[in-house]
């Protein structure tokens, strides 16, 4: 799967796509990164990317024309189509089905804004998908961005070292009506520690037992921590949206902003 995030700071990224499940992925070929600099595609000695806001305020908007060319020339270098993706507040909230779907995608541009914003018109042009990791704002779209790749390379086939550990996750594991629950509780050695003991059930040998132990604990936790989740039922992919067309012609978008490892390449 190839990854293309376009970002004022490509050095952000190096170390941490280098490092544990990203970095495995690129060291076995499964995931490729290549880290794009916006201010390559601008057009003054200055290397701008942003101006004042029309109608005043405070912050600085990101320009449309670095944007648009800088996007149209990355996907020219791989002849698989790409997925935009803009990390913004704006976006809708990043859900593990949704992380499921970009999974299964070839290649995917993950567009990391700054400053104020982007300018609209480049984004209504651009039609990506919007996703947001949650309802805060940060500096930019860059940690946003890392966060989806993490998500999304630990499903990638090959990637964790056993091929149930993704599927059992909180958030993948649902319940008969397709709604989410969150994940067992897990013990390991020593047998008691402070006192407190593993569940016997688990020391039992009984694997059908221990199956309904830990899918009884899943519902139990998930009513108890995060109730919203079972609030109304929610079939499988009910929050991958349709969405609009790509203008190079291919896939269509399923639509947040603003370490030189093995597999990360900068243009």
């Amino acid at each position: 799967m190839r990854f293309d995030v376009l970002t004022l700071f490509p050095d952000m990224f190096r170390e941490v796509l280098a490092t544990s499940m990203p970095g495995r992925a690129a060291a076995s070929e499964i995931a490729e990164y290549n880290l794009h600099d916006l201010r390559d595609w601008t057009s003054d000695n200055h290397r701008t990317v942003d101006d004042r806001p029309f109608g005043g305020g405070p912050g600085m908007v990101m320009l449309c024309e670095p944007m648009w060319n800088a996007v149209n020339a990355i996907e020219a270098l791989d002849e698989r189509p790409a997925r935009r993706v803009l990390l913004t507040p704006q976006g809708e909230p990043l859900r593990q089905s949704r992380v499921e779907d970009l999974a299964s995608s070839e290649r995917l541009l993950l567009i990391a804004g700054h400053y104020e914003g982007i300018d609209e018109r480049v984004i209504e042009e651009l039609d990506p998908l919007e996703i947001s990791v949650g309802d805060y704002v940060l500096s930019g779209g860059e940690l946003p961005a890392m966060t989806l790749i993490d998500a999304i390379v630990r499903l990638l086939p090959g990637v964790l070292g056993h091929e149930d550990s993704a599927s059992e996750d909180s958030f993948s594991t649902r319940d008969e009506e397709g709604r989410p629950l969150l994940d067992c509780p897990h013990y390991t050695r020593p047998r008691e520690w402070r006192g407190r003991a593993v569940p016997d059930i688990l020391l039992s040998g009984d694997h059908g037992a221990v199956a309904r132990w830990r899918r009884e604990q899943s519902v139990e936790r998930t009513r108890r921590r995060r109730p919203d989740l079972l609030s109304e039922p929610r079939p499988l992919g009910d929050d991958v949206r349709p969405t609009s067309r790509q203008p190079d012609g291919g896939e269509p978008a399923r639509g947040e902003q603003s370490g030189d490892g093995p597999g990360v390449s900068s243009s």
